[in-house]
């Protein structure tokens, strides 16, 4: 029964949640508590799978003699195994390749820029009318803007769009957008959904947008990715819908949006915390209680 509960939540999580809560308005009200949830969910998810994946066997064996215990047990601790090694080596390909790309836009950028100052982030300005902001993460960062941003924009608004993209890379947003990436890839086709994707792409350029917003207020960071042309931060390790992004950012920013609701991100952090716990204690532990009775010793 554990399995078959465990199962049914796996892929509720990964099947169900992710469409309505990636449509979710409530989300623009409290960013960063909605990246925790979707960390929450991803994490039981995978979980879960270990869970049915340990617990299957074992339930179907249980009382029917040490070898054939014995025997599950060992199955499914191979195939738990095969689904961690599978998941960590998606993460190491996804970082090493984003590393290395970045590494050479760092030098292109480098090479076909001027430099320019920009606190302790060293800022390139690149040629070019087309007005367009981004950052590349890593341990060497990088700040890129045309001139043509530097033209169009005002110093307020330029100072909105430096502090945004100073966001993505002191909170390292490449990072939790490199899990997100790992995950996606990592999950067979028929058992994984977009969703979580592009809701959590849109949600840290809102965790971005914020920071502007508490440094320089609504006005210009409105008015600067009204603007802009090209993206903001160094995120897309998958295609976004850009313009769906935009048009979400500046509703969010527009004149009389709600603003972030604390008590909505306190709640939503508790319900990220139960996703994670509950399962846990409702299910795993009374059947590893049991598992225990009556394993043959």
């Amino acid at each position: 029964m554990t399995a078959l509960l465990l199962g049914a939540l796996g892929l509720t999580l990964s099947l169900v949640v992710p469409g309505p809560l990636a449509r979710a308005r409530w989300t623009a009200r409290a960013p960063g508590a909605a990246v925790a949830l979707w960390q929450a969910i991803t994490l039981a998810a995978v979980l879960c799978a270990l869970g049915v994946v340990l617990a299957g066997p074992e339930e179907l064996v249980r009382a029917r003699g040490t070898t054939l215990a014995v025997a599950a047990l060992v199955a499914a601790l191979a195939v738990a195994g095969v689904i961690v090694v599978r998941l960590l080596v998606s993460l190491f390909l996804v970082a090493y390749r984003s590393r290395v790309r970045r590494a050479r836009h760092r030098l292109l950028a480098d090479l076909l820029s001027r430099a320019a100052i920009d606190g302790d982030v060293p800022l390139r300005v690149l040629e070019g009318g087309l007005p367009f902001a981004y950052c590349v993460p890593g341990r060497s960062p990088r700040i890129v803007l045309s001139e043509g941003t530097l033209r169009l924009l005002s110093e307020p608004q330029v100072a909105a769009v430096l502090t945004h993209e100073r966001a993505h890379l002191r909170a390292r947003h490449d990072v939790v957008m490199e899990s997100f990436t790992a995950f996606y890839r990592a999950v067979p086709a028929p058992l994984r959904s977009r969703a979580p994707l592009d809701a959590v792409h849109l949600l840290l350029e809102a965790l971005a947008d914020d920071a502007a917003r508490r440094a320089h207020g609504d006005e210009p960071v409105h008015a600067a990715l009204r603007s802009l042309s090209g993206p903001a931060g160094d995120l897309e390790l998958e295609p976004h819908d850009t313009d769906r992004e935009r048009r979400w950012r500046l509703d969010r920013l527009a004149p009389g949006a709600a603003p972030t609701d604390r008590r909505l991100a306190a709640a939503v952090y508790t319900l990220a915390a139960a996703i994670l716990v509950l399962p846990t204690v409702l299910l795993v532990v009374p059947w590893l209680d049991t598992a225990m009775r009556h394993w043959p010793l």
